[in-house]
């Protein structure tokens, strides 16, 4: 609990040292003069007022300059407020705005420092005035107990259990030491990535979100989770108005909404917000979060303070792989330290500020999004030093989270899970000296001057001949050359001529899109799903190329003769029978394997070839598609389990959970056990009837 004597003793602290400052400021500060000893503690008195008082009435018009400019335009504001009070204060002369934006950030300073020196939690002045507010007293609400559902984005159950073993996560650690909570995992689906994952547990429905980003032929589009306007579309294929938070929820950090009226940081909502979305959403709240961290001038001085170190722990990071010659790594790139502190601290920082203000205006349902480990674990890898650190620093603001609930009007459940883990590999292209999208477009034909318009090089060729010699050939490439031989004694291929669509093709007629662990191929003469017999004939050497390349696990393709069959390089699976020829090429990639790829399959836009990286259960390890060192998106390994942290008074899930769907059942399910309402009517949604 706050404790009244400790803010009092902050507020004359900070008085008192702030008038020192600004007597030394009058010695050093050229264009700051003072002339007699009353003054400086006035203005002292009047910076307080300004900051604590004016600046957040000011902000609710200002919002907009603040965020854009992540808190500095709040120094300029209270710069040019700093420098009209001069002039009512006689003897103080501040002779321009810089000036006057100088000596703010100087007052700044010395209130962060003050609560350093005093051991106070920053969020402590807000969580008294939040105490404050009417009915913010425990145990006086007799509404259902609220749930804060927290999200480590990435976090993989394995990989959390290696963090408790090792104190990386003191706040989960304690909650189970003390049997607050229990810890347990679930499955996701073939496409083990944020998209999919989220729309099912918000939604209910991840079904048609192949993966981060896919191909659909009927617009000749790339669907990008990444992209405001596609993850707006995915949420209206997805959502009935019903989603998990529709009900007096809120989402923060997150690619969807869940049909939450109160959203900040999220992707779906920026076209409706802007009013570009087609879902027609009414009454979208969003900026309070905003508002609820930039109010407070400290906490932008914190935030990019935070930047500035997460940035040089970047570098540091970075330089320490080369030295050590850490393997595998990936280049980090010049831009990364800077998305870095974006994710780490900035998003963060008004994500938890965002959440507390949730708890504190008694929201029945929270869900938020925590992606920095998600993000350092890409380039730094999945249990390496810099991204354990990450883990770190989020498990301390999960505990600032659980620690505001004491003082919220409703009790809270705090429920922790992620949306997917991830398995860690050398990337395929600097493995094997060619991209996935490079190694499809060599394999339909592409002619070598289209090849090195992609920007690789060809110096490893040396190096693929050997892996190839050395790999041999499989039964299932050498039954698959067969097949196109004889394809060949009856017709030759027909020439596929260059199209002009808006996608890059790897091939005349052939698109090639990579997301994490999985890549799909689609063949644009073709409306639907082209059938294996057609690829054969067309492009004789793409099937026996992709299933006897060491990078490649398993492919799933359609066949006008057996339906869906995923073939491997040592066997086949034909899914409609459980017919198995040689080797299962699913065995390798958990028990859900058959069931998982056999619903993408079920798919009305399942890409005419889905590609699965190779794995190797031996070491867990698997080549990303992307530039990356752990990453995520197919099957194989870690990237497959996440997992779910919740209080004991939540009843335990009945046996495993398998795929976001379920798992959104699952939280659904606890909402109702708490007496939350569920919504049982659509709510019109623009463009269905």
């Amino acid at each position: 609990m706050v404790r009244g004597g400790r803010v009092l003793v902050r507020v004359l602290a900070v008085w008192l040292l702030t008038t020192g400052a600004l007597n030394l400021l009058d010695e050093l500060l050229t264009g700051f003069e003072m002339t007699s000893w009353w003054q400086p503690t006035v203005l002292a008195l009047a910076l307080g007022v300004l900051s604590a008082v004016v600046w957040p009435l000011i902000l609710r018009v200002a919002l907009p300059v603040a965020v854009f400019t992540l808190g500095v335009a709040s120094y300029l504001v209270l710069g040019a407020a700093l420098l009209l009070v001069s002039f009512a204060v006689p003897g103080v002369t501040i002779v321009n705005l810089s000036t006057a934006v100088g000596v703010a950030v100087v007052m700044s300073v010395v209130g962060a420092l003050v609560s350093w020196l005093l051991g106070l939690d920053p969020d402590e002045l807000f969580f008294r005035r939040a105490a404050r507010r009417p009915g913010a007293t425990a145990g006086c609400d007799d509404r259902p107990p609220g749930v804060v559902f927290l999200q480590v984005d990435g976090l993989g159950h394995d990989t959390l259990r290696r963090a408790l073993r090792s104190g990386e996560m003191p706040v989960f650690s304690r909650w189970l030491a003390e049997g607050s909570h229990r810890l347990t995992h679930w499955n996701t689906d073939w496409s083990s990535q944020t998209g999919a994952s989220v729309c099912g547990i918000l939604h209910g429905d991840s079904s048609d979100i192949l993966g981060f980003r896919w191909y659909e032929k009927d617009s000749d589009h790339v669907m990008a989770c990444s992209n405001p306007e596609d993850a707006a579309e995915m949420e209206r294929r997805a959502s009935d108005g019903r989603g998990l938070l529709a009900v007096d929820g809120a989402g923060h950090g997150n690619l969807f909404t869940g049909d939450a009226p109160y959203v900040s940081l999220t992707m779906s909502a920026v076209p409706v917000l802007s009013g570009r979305g087609r879902r027609g959403r009414q009454h979208v709240v969003s900026g309070y979060g905003y508002f609820a961290y930039f109010a407070s001038p400290v906490n932008t001085l914190r935030t990019l303070g935070g930047a500035v170190v997460e940035i040089v722990r970047e570098l540091r990071a970075s330089i320490t792989q080369r030295q050590r010659n850490v393997f595998p790594r990936v280049h980090r790139g010049l831009w990364f330290p800077f998305v870095r502190a974006g994710t780490n601290v900035i998003a963060r920082d008004v994500v938890v500020s965002a959440v507390i203000e949730d708890m504190f205006d008694g929201r029945a349902v929270v869900y938020a999004d925590f992606l920095g480990y998600d993000e350092v674990s890409h380039y730094s890898g999945v249990e390496r030093w810099d991204s354990l650190a990450v883990l770190r620093d989020i498990d301390q603001h999960i505990g600032r989270i659980h620690r505001a609930t004491q003082l919220a009007p409703r009790r809270y459940h705090v429920v922790c899970l992620s949306d997917h883990g991830q398995t860690q590999g050398w990337a395929f292209a600097d493995r094997f000296d060619e991209s996935v999208e490079e190694l499809v477009g060599r394999l339909c034909g592409a002619p070598d001057a289209a090849r090195a318009a992609s920007g690789r090089s060809e110096k490893g060729w040396q190096a693929g001949t050997v892996l190839a010699e050395a790999s041999g050939r499989g039964f299932v490439a050498n039954r698959l050359r067969a097949r196109v031989e004889r394809a060949r004694a009856q017709e030759h291929a027909p020439h596929v001529p260059e199209d002009a669509g808006r996608v890059p093709r790897v091939a005349p007629g052939v698109v090639a899109v990579a997301s994490g662990h999985m890549a799909m191929v689609s063949f644009t003469e073709h409306a639907g799903r082209v059938e294996l017999e057609t690829i054969e004939r067309e492009f004789p050497d793409l099937l026996p190329g992709l299933v006897d390349h060491p990078g490649i696990g398993f492919v799933l393709v359609r066949s006008a003769e057996f339906g869906p069959v995923v073939l491997g390089r040592d066997g086949l699976h034909r899914l409609a029978t459980g017919v198995v020829l040689g080797d299962d090429p699913l065995a390798a990639y958990g028990p859900h394997a058959v069931e998982l790829v056999r619903r993408v399959d079920g798919f009305g836009n399942c890409a005419d070839l889905m590609i699965n990286s190779g794995f190797d259960p031996a070491t867990g390890d698997a080549p990303p598609f992307e530039p990356h060192v752990g990453s995520h998106g197919g099957l194989g390994g870690a990237q497959s389990r996440g997992f779910l942290l919740h209080p004991v008074e939540l009843p335990s899930p009945d046996g495993e959970i398998l795929g976001s769907e379920q798992l959104h059942r699952v939280l659904r399910g606890w909402l109702a056990h708490l007496g939350h309402a569920i919504p049982d009517a659509l709510r019109p949604v623009e463009g269905t009837s």
